[in-house]
């Protein structure tokens, strides 16, 4: 079901275990919540035995279904606001633990919000290590320095070998600061979590989600 957090920013959450593992927040892609995310929330839910909450990485904004206007947009988002709608989901789940996982553009954000203690494990699937230089702005600051700057022992990151967003050089300066990564050679970019995309890739993403689920419960 649809709820609207306390900032005004729309989520989709499930509550429907009645004696859930821990909290889920999810942190979408560039895309935003739709129906994928709906059935994504669900399924975890169900699947993983938790309460889950996925929030609009957008709020207050209409874009539209074409990548060039979300594209341009991202530099324009703010992390401290971003961080509290991820920190007020937390709240709306009502768990006493609670993790974050993301995907592509929310990838980035989960390593972004490894600088706040709200989160007892972080999953980042294919988020940016570097901001782009399109989305770099005054209110975003690089995943790299929130990492150094807070608990990136609690991230685990889920790599593509052949995402063009996460280069092996990239991919090095995350694991310097305790980042623990799980990289697929034969991947490219969110090769999990949308069956119809080309990259989707069906073994692969099954043993990522695997890990990420293991991982957030560990």
């Amino acid at each position: 079901m649809r709820i609207t957090l306390p900032s005004g920013t729309a989520c989709e959450i499930d509550k429907t275990i009645q004696t859930p593992k821990m909290g889920l927040v999810i942190a979408p892609d560039i895309f935003s919540l739709r129906p994928l995310y709906e059935d994504l929330v669900k399924r975890l839910a169900t699947e993983w035995q938790m309460s889950v909450c996925a929030v609009e990485p957008f709020p207050g904004k209409i874009l539209g279904p074409e990548i060039e206007p979300r594209f341009a947009a991202v530099k324009d988002l703010d992390d401290e606001k971003h961080l509290r709608d991820l920190h007020e989901a937390a709240d709306a789940l009502g768990a006493e633990k609670i993790g974050l996982i993301g995907f592509c553009m929310g990838g980035m954000y989960c390593f972004k919000s490894a600088r706040s203690d709200r989160f007892k494990k972080i999953v980042s699937f294919y988020g940016m290590i570097k901001i782009p230089d399109a989305w770099k702005s005054p209110t975003q600051g690089e995943p790299l320095e929130y990492l150094k700057r807070g608990n990136a022992d609690r991230v685990l990151a889920i790599i593509g070998g052949k995402d063009h967003y996460t280069p092996q050089d990239d991919i090095d300066e995350l694991k310097k600061v305790s980042v623990k990564t799980q990289v697929y050679p034969e991947a490219e970019h969110a090769f999990v979590h949308d069956p119809s995309r080309p990259s989707h890739r069906a073994q692969d993403a099954t043993d990522a989600l695997a890990r990420a689920e293991a991982w957030l419960t560990s």
